[in-house]
């Protein structure tokens, strides 16, 4: 029986339905009226005269769906009745009392003390809507939905007061996030972090029903080039100068942001759990090979590993990611990730060392073993491999792809990388990469493509203003490239580029993708 059926039956004088009112709406009601009393005494007997008071004129509410609302003006009304009557002293809503045969040190127990007073203190500094949202969400575990009824407000609304107030309590609790801190004094302590993929992804999750930590794992693994050890200072550098000359991406800010996140990652046997939440595409895969690869090497103790990996999303047809989902989406996955055990660390750090190799035949072995653990692994890394010059005519996917369209006529910056974006999703490219890329198509006088104009591409530092409104063509070299007459790789000593550990430059490269034999070949081995 639900809660409008229990008001149903307490309208026809049901004590079992009014019993189950009670239980119910006990816990909101003795938040409201704690915040207008301070006093949890008299806050229980106002609730109590409130209960009195609506099941007296239940029948006068004539939609059993406005109980909620209802309800809670009755109780503010009593409670401005008992502040009219009575004198009363400020008493704590919580006290903090040694269990028998606890031992813990009286030191430990005032430290708790003086948290939950710095806490409920600085709660009670909050403006109205979101004290008292705090207390029904937080004190009292009420449903975002059950709160939205009760306070009459809508979800989204409520999200928002919700996020605002713990911002608000981050501001003023400088020793912890308030999330951590309430969890910690009241929740035996358990904590959560959660890694995600981006800061959309992460602002989402900091708004919507998610508890726990959230850290971003800011990397580009799928471009430039990456070591099997990324923290040792030469890899570092050797990979921060490639991509500040490439993306634009200052040197310091790129060092600064790793140690930042890896510093966080350190950390991690202050959780007792932790989710990694990642997608099906390359970009993706790459980032959760490394961390399952780190954390392999770790000794995880009590701390428990989870994953909640996902290459589709029910009433989207395209799905590119996590990015693609709304707060309320995301909360829908809360709970679904599921454990990583020994199999998936293993994998995990084996792809990583195979993808960071400069051998060939260690990046061909991804594609060979059992992959099952990891299901998504397979298809982003044959789409890695699919980057190598090609046994047709000496291109990789993406340049492959991007010409096809500009032929086909798409010749629009913008256009083009969401057409290119949307067919290639498996590789999970942004737009600076794909400038990268478009640039180098468009250089030199072996070009494949022109654009018109000599103002430079975009990258992390430039914007260029009406840099949508250029035109692409396709070269002569790039239509006879295209009909499999001219071998652009060996036609030209140009081609400069990491694919993965595998650094492919200067002419007729060896090693090519077959796509066919969906293998990594020789030249001389394709025929």
């Amino acid at each position: 029986m639900n809660v409008f059926q229990w008001i149903e039956e307490a309208r026809r004088g049901s004590a079992e339905a009014q019993e189950s009112l009670v239980r119910h709406f006990t816990g909101m009601a003795l938040a409201v009226a704690y915040d207008k009393l301070q006093d949890p005494h008299l806050a229980e007997d106002a609730v109590q005269e409130a209960f009195t008071e609506a099941f007296a004129n239940l029948h006068k509410l004539q939609d059993p769906r406005r109980f909620p609302g209802w309800f809670k003006v009755i109780v503010e009304r009593q409670c401005y009745r008992d502040l009219r009557r009575k004198q009363f002293q400020t008493l704590p809503l919580h006290e903090v009392e040694l269990p028998a045969g606890d031992q813990r040190s009286l030191e430990s127990v005032v430290e708790k003390r003086e948290m939950i007073g710095q806490l409920h203190a600085t709660i009670a500094d909050l403006p109205p809507g979101m004290r008292i949202t705090v207390q029904l969400y937080y004190f009292q575990g009420y449903s975002l939905r059950e709160i939205s009824q009760y306070l009459d407000i809508s979800l989204p609304a409520l999200k928002k007061r919700l996020f605002d107030a713990r911002r608000k309590l981050k501001n003023t609790l400088h020793v912890a996030d308030f999330v951590s801190v309430f969890t910690d004094l009241y929740e035996g302590g358990r904590r959560m972090l959660h890694i995600v993929n981006g800061d959309s992804v992460g602002d989402k999750l900091k708004q919507g029903n998610i508890q726990g930590d959230i850290l971003v794992w800011r990397e580009l693994y799928s471009f430039g080039p990456v070591f099997t050890k990324m923290d040792e200072p030469d890899h570092r550098s050797a990979r921060a100068q490639y991509l500040e000359q490439t993306l634009g991406i200052p040197q310091k800010e790129y060092i600064e942001t790793c140690e930042s996140q890896e510093r966080k990652l350190q950390d991690y046997r202050i959780y007792d759990e932790i989710v990694l939440w990642f997608e099906h595409d390359l970009f993706d895969q790459t980032m959760l090979s490394y961390l399952l690869h780190w954390f392999k090497e770790q000794s995880l103790g009590n701390t428990k590993l989870s994953l909640l990996c996902i290459g589709a999303y029910p009433g989207i047809e395209l799905f590119r990611g996590l990015g693609q989902l709304s707060t309320e989406q995301l909360e829908t996955l809360s709970g679904t990730w599921h454990t990583i055990g020994e199999e998936e660390l293993m994998l995990g750090s084996m792809l990583w060392e195979a993808y960071t190799s400069d051998l060939p035949e260690k990046h061909q072995r991804m594609l060979e073993v059992n992959s099952s653990a990891l299901p998504f692994a397979r298809a982003a890394f044959e789409a890695h491999l699919a980057r190598l010059p090609s046994v047709n005519n000496g291109l990789g996917i993406i340049e492959q792809t991007t010409l096809e369209a500009v032929a086909g006529g798409i010749h629009k910056p913008l256009e083009l990388f969401r057409k290119v974006g949307d067919q290639l999703h498996t590789l999970g490219m942004g737009d600076l990469e794909f400038w990268y890329y478009l640039t180098k198509l468009t250089e030199g006088l072996d070009s494949l493509l022109v654009i018109d104009g000599t103002a430079p591409f975009p990258d992390f530092k430039l914007a260029v203003p009406h840099f949508q409104d250029r035109v692409l063509q396709v070269t002569s070299l790039g239509r006879e490239v295209l009909a499999g007459k001219t071998d652009y790789a060996s036609y030209t000593g140009t081609i400069d580029k990491w694919v993965g550990g595998l650094y492919v430059r200067g002419k007729a490269p060896s090693w090519r993708w077959d796509a066919e034999r969906k293998s990594v070949v020789r030249m001389g081995e394709s025929d």
